[in-house]
C-alpha cells in the first residue's frame, strides 16, 4: 500500500502538469499576440510568436507523453532565448516605459532551483547562472540596437503592464512552489526519521541458492511496517529517504540488524552455512564515516565478515569512481564479499568489470527474462556470463522465474540464483522455518 507522502515520481507528475499548464499558457499568448501582429503587419513579431506557440506545443506533448527531463530541459532553454531575444529587440527601456521581460529570466532561475532540487545536475546550475546573468544584463543595460521595433504607445502600456504581471505570477508560483517543496520534505524527513526511531522498519529475506537448489543464503530487503498505511514498498519511499540524505542513518540500521540476523545463524549449527547479502545505496557507501561504522557494526556484533556480502549499484560508479573503488577494496581487507547489483542496467562498462574489487555480478532481472525469449539476448547473456567467469568473478542470475530461466543460467555458468521460483520475500521466522528445517 502507498504512503499518502509524495515520491519523487509523484512530485515529477506535479512537475509535468505545471509545465503543461504553462505550456498551454505560453500557446495562448503566442496565437494573441499573433493575431494582434498580423492586423499590424509586423510579420517578423508574428514569426517570433508564432516559435513560442510551437515551443509551447512541444513542450506540452514532450510531458504529456512522459519525457518529462526532455520537456524541461527544452522549456528553459527555449524560453531563456525567447526572453533575451523580445529584451533586445521588442522590450527596450525608453524614458515612458521601462524593460519589464527580463523578469521572465527571475521566474526561469526559481525553477530551475526547484529543478534541481527534483534531480542536481550540473547543466541545471549552468541554465540557473545564465539566467541570473542575463536578469541583471538586461536590467542595467539598454542593450540598444539598430533593430529595435517601435511599437505603438498603448500596445507597449498594454504589453509592459501584461508581461509584468504575468512574470510576477510566475514568479509567486515559484516561490510558492519551492516553499511546499521545502516543507514537504521537512515532513517526509520527519515522518521517516520517526519510523526509525519506533522500530517501523524491518527486513525480510529472499532466499538465494546454487545449481542445485541448496539454499546457500538470503538477500535482506528493507520494509517500511507504517502502524496505519500497513507494509510499505521500498520503491515508495527509498527515493525519499536518498533525496533526503536519510540513507546514512536508515543503511546503518539495514546492516545493524542484517549482521544480528546473520550472527544469531552463525550460532545455529543447521544455518551457520548461510550467507547473507544486504544493498549499501550509493550516498550510505561514499559517507564519510561508513567504513568506520560498518567496523562498529561488525565489533559490536561479532558476525563473521566472510559470511557477509554487500550489494551496491552501478549509480555509485559516477559518484566518484577512485573513492569508491577504494572504499570497496577496504571492505575487502575486512573480509567482506562485494557484489555489484544490476549489473547492465546503468553507467557499467567492461572496465569496471576489471577495475573494481567485487567478487560477485548479479545480473539484472531483465537480462534473464530475455534469454529465454529469443536468441539474440540468449547469446548476449551467455557471453556476458562468461566474460564476468573469465574475470574472476561470480555471476549471481537475478528475478528467476522459470525453469527455462533456471537451466539456461546454469548451461551459461551462473554459480548463484535468486527469484520467485525459489522463494518470495518473507519475513525472518518464516524464512527459517520454510526454508531451512
Amino acid at each position: 500500500m502507498e504512503i499518502q507522502t509524495e515520491s519523487a515520481s509523484d512530485f515529477s507528475q506535479r512537475m509535468a502538469k505545471a509545465y503543461m499548464y504553462g505550456a498551454l499558457s505560453f500557446v495562448a499568448i503566442g496565437i494573441a499576440w499573433a493575431a494582434v501582429f498580423i492586423i499590424m503587419g509586423w510579420w517578423l513579431v508574428v514569426g517570433m510568436d508564432l516559435i513560442i506557440v510551437a515551443l509551447g506545443g512541444v513542450i506540452y506533448f514532450s510531458m504529456r507523453k512522459g519525457h518529462l527531463r526532455f520537456g524541461v530541459f527544452l522549456a528553459q532553454v527555449g524560453l531563456l532565448l525567447v526572453a533575451i531575444t523580445m529584451g533586445i529587440l521588442l522590450d527596450v527601456p525608453t524614458a515612458e516605459y521601462p524593460r519589464v521581460v527580463h523578469i521572465y529570466l527571475l521566474s526561469l532561475a526559481s525553477l530551475g532551483y526547484l529543478n534541481y532540487q527534483r534531480e542536481k545536475s550540473n547543466i541545471q546550475l549552468l541554465i540557473i547562472v545564465i539566467c541570473l546573468l542575463a536578469f541583471i544584463v538586461l536590467s542595467c543595460a539598454p542593450l540598444a540596437s539598430p533593430y529595435v521595433l517601435q511599437m505603438p504607445d498603448l500596445l507597449r502600456t498594454v504589453g509592459t503592464w501584461a508581461n509584468a504581471t504575468m512574470a510576477t505570477i510566475i514568479l509567486a508560483a515559484s516561490v510558492h512552489a519551492i516553499h511546499s517543496e521545502l516543507v514537504r520534505k521537512d515532513k517526509d524527513s520527519r515522518r521517516l526519521m520517526s519510523a526509525l526511531w519506533n522500530k517501523e522498519f524491518k527486513l525480510v529475506f529472499q532466499p538465494q541458492v546454487d545449481k542445485s537448489r541448496k539454499i546457500i543464503g538470503a538477500e535482506a530487503l528493507i520494509r517500511w511496517h507504517h502502524p496505519d498505511k500497513g507494509e510499505i514498498s521500498p520503491a515508495s519511499f527509498i527515493p525519499q529517504a536518498e533525496q533526503l540524505d536519510l540513507m546514512p542513518d536508515i543503511g546503518k540500521w539495514v546492516l545493524e540488524e542484517g549482521c544480528t540476523v546473520l550472527k544469531s545463524w552463525e550460532q545455529n549449527p543447521k544455518l551457520q552455512h548461510m550467507n547473507l547479502s544486504l544493498n549499501v545505496s550509493a550516498k550510505q557507501l561514499m559517507h564519510d564515516e561508513f567504513e568506520e561504522n560498518l567496523k562498529k557494526i561488525l565489533n559490536r556484533t561479532g558476525v563473521n565478515p566472510e559470511r557477509l556480502t554487500l550489494e551496491i549499484t552501478e549509480s555509485v560508479l559516477v559518484t566518484g569512481f577512485e573513492i569508491a573503488r577504494t572504499k570497496l577494496a577496504t571492505l575487502n581487507e575486512l573480509g567482506i564479499t562485494v557484489a555489484l547489483d544490476d549489473f547492465g542496467t546503468g553507467y557499467s562498462s567492461l572496465s569496471y568489470l576489471r577495475q573494481l574489487p567485487v567478487q560477485h555480478v548479479k545480473i539484472d532481472r531483465s537480462f534473464v527474462r530475455d534469454a529465454s525469449l529469443n536468441d539474440g539476448s540468449k547469446t548476449f547473456v551467455k557471453n556476458l556470463v562468461q566474460l564476468c567467469n573469465d574475470l574472476g568473478q561470480n555471476v549471481v542470475a537475478e528475478g528467476v522465474e522459470t525453469e527455462e530461466q533456471h537451466k539456461l543460467l546454469c548451461e551459461f555458468g551462473a554459480s548463484d540464483f535468486q527469484g520467485y521460483l525459489y522463494g518470495k520475500p518473507t519475513d525472518l521466522e518464516n524464512f527459517e522455518s520454510q526454508n531451512l528445517a
